[in-house]
C-alpha cells in the first residue's frame, strides 16, 4: 500500500493565498499523505521539462515501480466518487502514484509515453497554479469519500 502519493509540478506557487489553500489540505490529507515536488519552468520548452519530470521521477521511483498521471483536459473525466474510488485502487498497489501537472506548454510526448493514465479535471482549461489547488482539493475530497467523511456532501 503506498504511503505517499507524489505530485510533480512545474513551476512555483507564487501566490501566498493560494499557498494558504494547498497548505491548508495538504495538512488534512493524510491516507496516504500527498508529497509536492515542484520543478523549474523552462521558458517556452516542453522537451526540457519533460527530460526534468522523468528525471524527478526516476528519483522518486529508482527501480520503475510507478504510476504516472498526467493531468490533461484531454485525459479520462470522472465525478468525484468515482475519483475516490480509483484513488483507493491505486494506493492499494505497490506502485508509487505520481501524478503530473506539466507546464505552460504542455507535456512532451516522452513524458505522456511513459504516463500509465491521462486524467481530467474537468473540460475547461485552468491555469497551472489553479490545476494544482484543484487536484489538491479533489484528492483530499476523495480520501473524505473513502472514510465516510461529510466535507463532500
Amino acid at each position: 500500500m503506498a504511503k505517499q502519493l507524489h505530485l510533480i509540478t512545474v513551476g512555483k506557487l507564487k501566490d501566498p493565498h493560494l499557498e494558504h489553500i494547498e497548505k491548508d489540505y495538504l495538512k488534512r490529507i493524510s491516507h496516504p499523505e500527498l508529497v509536492i515536488h515542484e520543478l523549474k519552468a523552462s521558458a517556452e520548452n516542453k522537451d526540457a521539462e519533460g527530460e526534468a519530470i522523468l528525471k524527478k521521477v526516476r528519483d522518486l521511483a529508482p527501480t520503475g515501480g510507478f504510476h504516472l498521471v498526467a493531468m490533461t483536459e484531454w485525459g479520462k473525466r470522472s465525478t468525484s466518487v468515482a475519483f475516490a474510488e480509483w484513488t483507493k485502487v491505486l494506493i492499494e498497489r505497490p506502485a508509487k502514484v505520481i501524478f503530473v501537472i506539466a507546464g505552460a506548454e504542455g507535456f512532451s510526448q516522452e513524458v505522456l509515453q511513459n504516463c500509465q493514465e491521462r486524467i481530467s479535471l474537468s473540460e475547461l482549461t485552468f491555469p497551472h497554479k489553479l490545476a494544482r489547488i484543484l487536484l489538491v482539493e479533489q484528492l483530499y475530497r476523495a480520501q473524505t469519500i473513502r472514510s465516510g467523511h461529510p466535507y463532500h456532501n
